[in-house]
């Protein structure tokens, strides 16, 4: 059958499973799959921006819910716009410890679930963030990217999640085979796309 909805994934993992009594239990392998999946890829389509606004005097300001990882962190209300580094925690706050030393950012830092600035901001900045999000969970959404050119991905990761449920099924290291096997060629395939093209050149200024 078609892998294109949430639904459908359901179905499809207790049919491979050959088991009619894990109905409640199958958005539970899905979930656990989702997890793993936001761990293994990095692709363009997960790429997305957005923006942030400091507080004059605060030093955080809070991730999107859905961050995985940074790809570029800039100022955007600056002339010219500027980017900022990325240090250790440690090292910003050795150098720039929150109280006393504010002024606009030039380094930043990833700490729990917040970007920490250094120094603090001595204004309201526009912060633009292009970072890698997580794909929507599909118990809030019927159907994502993924899902929809890339189901193998969610149905091996879904079946390979089940081992620690369904016990004594030869098939497991099969599809933990094949989920590793589509994400790897999904990534390479990606990257590979990234650098597409004419050559990249070291331009002299």
């Amino acid at each position: 059958m078609a892998i294109a909805t949430y639904s459908d994934l359901q179905t499809s993992v207790a049919n491979w499973l050959k088991r009619s009594d894990l109905t409640s239990i199958i958005p539970d392998f899905i979930t656990l799959a989702e997890a793993r999946i936001a761990r293994d890829l990095r692709l363009r389509r997960q790429v997305t921006n957005t923006t942030l606004t400091t507080v004059a005097g605060t030093q955080t300001v809070t991730l999107p819910s859905d961050f995985l990882e940074m790809e570029n962190i800039s100022l955007s209300n600056t002339t010219p716009p500027a980017a900022l580094s990325v240090v250790t925690p440690e090292i910003l706050d050795r150098k720039y410890p929150n109280g006393y030393a504010n002024g606009q950012p030039v380094v930043y830092a990833i700490v729990g679930n917040a970007i920490q600035f250094g120094p603090t901001p001595d204004a309201v900045y526009t912060v633009s963030l292009d970072y890698y999000q997580r794909f929507a969970a599909l118990s809030t959404t019927p159907t994502n990217w993924l899902l929809t050119n890339h189901p193998s991905v969610y149905l091996f990761a879904a079946l390979a999640e089940a081992s620690g449920y369904v016990f004594n099924d030869e098939r497991m290291p099969t599809w933990e085979a094949k989920y590793q096997a589509d994400v790897q060629a999904l990534q390479q395939a990606d990257d590979a796309a990234v650098r597409s093209g004419s050559a990249m050149r070291v331009r002299t200024l």
